[in-house]
């Protein structure tokens, strides 16, 4: 009987997990990082940071940072001009109004080739000039306040600003996947309920 017990527990041995101690490697350097939350922790399917070091880490952050704001604006932008909110006024000098203009990526089509220029010009002078750490007073990657634009950052704990930062972090992944599925949906077509007719 001792035999037989000797022999259930060996092959039952066999199936249990190994442990095997962690290696190190340099994705566990950027583990700690802000935006490694639940419930996903650290997420980087593709490997982008296998073998990174800070500096490609905080151009990556940079990126995100920059797109995510891009697309919280995008969204809210769609939201609003699909509930009929539109600037008053025209939009040129031959009396187009804001709202003459359909939503979406049909108003690309029918903005006037010199109106895109200037939204183009007008995002560059701000890629180019604005939107980046000027002055080198930057606490984070993504600070742009250069020293001018506060809104009370300064009087927030720390445990308050790495809070701020990782519900912009957050926000600004959401917002993502948002527009992405409103441009999806505005090329299916059909409705969507509060936004309405794609």
């Amino acid at each position: 009987k001792l035999a037989v017990a000797s022999l259930l527990a060996a092959s039952a041995a066999a199936f249990a997990p190994a442990s095997v101690p962690k290696a190190a490697t340099s994705l566990n350097a950027f583990e700690a990082e802000l935006g490694a939350q639940p419930p996903l922790g650290f997420f980087d399917p593709l490997g982008l940071l296998d073998n990174a070091d800070q500096e490609y880490f905080d151009r990556l952050r940079f990126v995100e940072i920059k797109h995510g704001r891009i697309a919280q604006l995008a969204f809210l932008g769609n939201i609003i001009t699909r509930a009929g909110v539109h600037l008053p006024g025209a939009i040129n000098k031959a009396g187009d109004t804001f709202d003459s203009f359909p939503n979406g990526y049909a108003a690309i089509n029918a903005i006037p080739k010199a109106g895109l220029v200037q939204i183009v010009a007008f995002i560059a002078v701000l890629e180019l000039s604005v939107m980046k750490d000027v002055t080198g007073e930057a606490e984070f990657v993504g600070d742009f306040r250069n020293g001018y634009i506060d809104f009370g950052w300064d009087t927030f704990s720390e445990e308050e600003k790495l809070s701020k930062r990782a519900i912009e972090l957050n926000n600004g992944r959401a917002a993502m996947l948002g527009i992405l599925g409103l441009m999806v949906h505005e090329q299916l077509g059909g409705s969507l309920p509060i936004v309405g007719e794609m």
